[in-house]
């Protein structure tokens, strides 16, 4: 089991398709690629999400992709426990397994566990929502700077959902959450695997941004979140908040201009991609990965499936009973 990192568009699942081909090849065993990231779990959320291509899934297994409809909510927690369950079964049979990270926080929920946060209070939730409409989402990082100055540092002035969800923790527990969250440091569950990182030097991070941005709108992002939004059941609150689907809406809601929303999905593209380096800066990796600019990442899929020992990656990544769970069911 290994666990590819790196920014959005950094070419991630590039580098692990080609390395199960290649693992493939020299092993005559096909590993399984599961995605960890928060928006790829949504069915029909392909164009905007970077979904492997099918061509891509039909020749190699995937995991933890198209698990919900878009119109339900999923947390880290219910993501922890499907793809522990994922993890135990590939350990038990000596099934390779090839970890595409595209959300960091659902791969810290998922090798260091989880804090006992409260569940979700959905009135709680419904009158920071209509603070935030009413006086933008700016007002919900002022109200969090005077409780939780730690996580009002951590969390952009335009995250909604986690800035709800920061200042519902507070209003539920009395607690910080930034403090709650300390259990993450102190309780992890014991793992080793080896971590491969693709780093780019962010001119050219922020150029691929600009060009994926560009085919999503050729490949049809508008189209494909005009259809999900006419579904009789919408989008759930964290689909509709995915970038690139959030502008797209905003579009249809006639709030911006076309060329405005493409240009907002680029500029939070890339404050996306500045958060995940500095997540990223907290692993220690086995590999990194620094292709030149002209140099395809898949060229580095055969030096690393002979440097790394698969056979000394383990996790203790057990979740618990879905009932030791019902507590952490909203925290996300």
């Amino acid at each position: 089991m290994v666990a590819v990192l790196g920014c959005t568009a950094s070419g991630k699942s590039a580098l692990a398709e080609a390395m199960a081909c290649e693992f493939q090849r020299i092993h005559q065993r096909m590993p399984t690629i599961m995605a960890v990231d928060s928006m790829q779990v949504y069915r029909g959320m392909d164009i905007g999400t970077s979904k492997p291509s099918l061509a891509a899934r039909q020749q190699i297994p995937h995991a933890m992709i198209d698990v919900v409809n878009p119109w339900e909510s999923y947390s880290a927690a219910e993501f922890r426990i499907a793809a522990s369950r994922i993890i135990a079964d590939h350990q038990q049979r000596q099934q390779p397994l090839i970890m595409v990270v595209g959300t960091i926080l659902y791969f810290k929920a998922l090798t260091e566990g989880l804090f006992a946060g409260p569940s979700a209070d959905t009135s709680v939730r419904e009158e920071l929502g209509r603070i935030a409409d009413e006086n933008g989402t700016a007002a919900l990082h002022e109200r969090l700077l005077q409780v939780d100055p730690v996580a009002a540092e951590r969390i952009h002035r335009n995250d909604r959902r986690r800035l709800i969800r920061a200042l519902e923790v507070h209003r539920i527990t009395g607690k910080p959450i930034s403090e709650l969250q300390q259990q993450w440091i102190t309780d992890r569950p014991k793992i080793d695997i080896p971590l491969i990182v693709v780093d780019r030097p962010r001119d050219e991070a922020s150029q691929r941004i600009n060009q994926r941005v560009g085919q999503m709108i050729k490949d049809g992002l508008l189209d494909e979140v005009r259809r999900l939004t006419a579904q009789r059941e919408g989008l759930s609150m964290q689909a509709a908040q995915a970038v690139g689907y959030k502008e797209m809406i905003e579009y249809l809601n006639q709030t911006c201009s076309f060329d405005d929303a493409v240009e907002r999905i680029k500029i939070n593209t890339r404050h996306l991609a500045k958060l995940q380096r500095t997540w990223l800066r907290r692993y220690d990796a086995s590999h990194v990965v620094r292709p030149a600019a002209d140099q395809p990442v898949e060229s580095f899929a055969a030096d690393i499936i002979r440097q790394v020992n698969w056979h000394t990656a383990t996790a203790d990544v057990n979740a618990p009973p879905i009932a030791e769970m019902k507590s952490v069911q909203g925290i996300f």
